[in-house]
């Protein structure tokens, strides 16, 4: 969306680049920057960095030729314009994206969070806690970015390095006194926040995800705990206190960290009173201060969201009453154990689990609040975490009354072959019910549902799906869930189904 960022003024790379090494003259000023050649304009600085299939030191001549006026590189190429060698170019890159962007985190206080589950609702709690307490904010996530007057969609990828220094300064202009940064694994590998400093980092869980591009779980662990390197020096941390991987780097932790958690010892804990399909009740502990919390998102997950919420708001001087008000005004976030009502006499939930952590998780939470059968619905990424695909039908056979194995829709591997290495998880394969249409499949799991049962549509959520002959479209599991029971409402008046919403 940004391919080039610039500043009127323009930036010293001797400056900006304090291990950078200049070819040519004593310094480079630069007022633009573009990683992309084909994109590069008169006067930019070209960054040549390594990407996940092209590198661009092999692109400096076009860049050259399409009027750059220096390049930034890891090694010497043979090119007339000046050049400054670094060790990162992708390092380099975001700290001269943010330098361009007037370094607009040294003057907002931003909140980074990360998880392999729960980083774009707890961040939405966090926006919620601070806009109670009357702040400005911006917000970086994966359902968009909001300067705090426009928003924008996002892409099906992280921000770029020239993306997060726009916004940012989007932000600070439009007196945004705090940003709310949700950081991947992927953005955090390939040093897309560099030059960013946050006053906190909060670490949801770390588990394992996206082992297709990291290589192994030490490196996605070490991604994620890469956050902590963008914290100012007092700036402070929030873990997990019932999250194995998060606990163990607690030691290694230099600023000060707050702990949550539900199941042992932490400065900030919750007491589960009440749950149901539709709301929950539980009660918040800071030390000797008591509140409840009615949340109409149900699962321990949540709670624990609630909580490192709750802690980013105490430790910015909020009182607890504004905590639990800004806590309970986010009501449900798209593709989370989203709840679907139109009236029906069953309880029906869209989830983006795609990974054996996320479904337990949702299949968990769901087990502890239904009445009669859990019905499941789910597939498979195609192309990835091949490894993954029968822990995923072990799950769904051991929580699900009765399970639904359907494609997941991403990637071109032909959805039979996911299907049959889910099955591989099964110990009884018999039990699995095979629909490929994902569309048939969702409408048949809610034919079979009875009053009740509870129906979990796990995997897609809002995400893109591709189709047989290589395009792609917008396939939405809650369009598909209620255009059914709408559908049925109108049809048979008696199902007692009300076609309201």
């Amino acid at each position: 969306m940004y391919p080039n960022i610039q500043r009127d003024t323009g930036i010293s790379l001797r400056e900006v680049l304090a291990n950078s090494r200049i070819i040519g003259p004593q310094d480079i000023r630069v007022t633009s920057c573009c990683s992309d050649s084909r994109r590069c304009r008169e006067g930019d600085l070209f960054i040549a960095q390594l990407g996940t299939k092209h590198d661009g030191h092999d692109f400096v001549a076009e860049a050259v030729k399409r009027g750059a006026s220096a390049v930034l590189a890891e090694r010497y190429l043979p090119t007339e314009i000046p050049t400054c060698l670094v060790p990162d170019s992708r390092e380099a890159y975001g700290q001269v994206c943010q330098a361009l962007a007037g370094d607009p985190s040294q003057k907002t206080h931003v909140i980074g969070v990360t998880g392999t589950s729960g980083k774009t609702v707890t961040g939405l709690l966090i926006t919620g806690i601070l806009e109670e307490a009357g702040h400005r904010v911006g917000v970086i996530s994966s359902l968009g970015y909001c300067d705090s007057i426009e928003t924008a969609q996002v892409t099906d990828r992280s921000p770029t390095q020239p993306e997060l220094g726009t916004w940012l300064a989007r932000m600070y202009a439009n007196q945004c006194s705090h940003v709310v940064l949700e950081a991947s694994s992927i953005a955090l590998a390939q040093r897309r926040l560099a030059g960013i400093e946050l006053d906190a980092a909060c670490i949801t869980n770390i588990r394992r995800d996206h082992l297709d591009f990291h290589g192994s779980v030490l490196n996605y662990r070490r991604a994620k705990t890469r956050l902590f390197e963008h914290v100012r020096p007092d700036g402070f941390a929030i873990v997990n206190a019932d999250d194995p991987a998060s606990r163990f780097f607690l030691s290694k932790l230099k600023h000060p960290t707050l702990t949550i958690g539900l199941q042992g010892d932490a400065e900030l804990s919750a007491t589960i009173i009440e749950r149901h399909k539709s709301e929950q009740t539980f009660l918040i502990n800071a030390g000797d201060e008591v509140i409840p919390v009615r949340t109409h998102m149900i699962g321990d997950q949540h709670v624990s969201h609630c909580l490192a919420a709750a802690a980013v708001g105490l430790v910015y001087g909020i009182d607890l009453p504004t905590i639990v008000r800004g806590l309970e005004k986010v009501s449900f976030v798209p593709g989370n154990l989203e709840r679907i009502e139109c009236g029906q006499p069953y309880g029906v939930f869209v989830d983006q689990a795609r990974s054996p952590d996320n479904l337990a998780i949702a299949l968990k939470a769901l087990r502890k609040v239904k009445d009669g059968r859990l019905i499941c619905v789910f597939g498979a990424d195609g192309d990835r975490n091949q490894d993954t695909r029968p822990v995923m039908g072990r799950l769904v056979e051991r929580y699900a009354d009765l399970g639904i194995l359907t494609t997941d829709g991403a990637g071109i591997e032909p959805p039979l072959s996911v299907i049959h290495d889910v099955l591989d998880g099964y110990d009884r394969p018999s039990r699995a019910h095979i629909l490929p249409d994902r569309s048939k499949a969702i409408c048949w799991a809610l034919s079979e549902a009875q009053p009740g049962d509870t129906v979990l549509v796990a995997g897609q959520g809002k995400l893109k799906l591709k189709i047989d002959n290589g395009h792609s479209q917008r396939f939405s599991d809650r369009d598909i869930i209620q255009a059914w029971l709408r559908q049925i409402s109108s049809s048979n008046p008696m199902t007692g189904i009300s076609a309201s919403q």
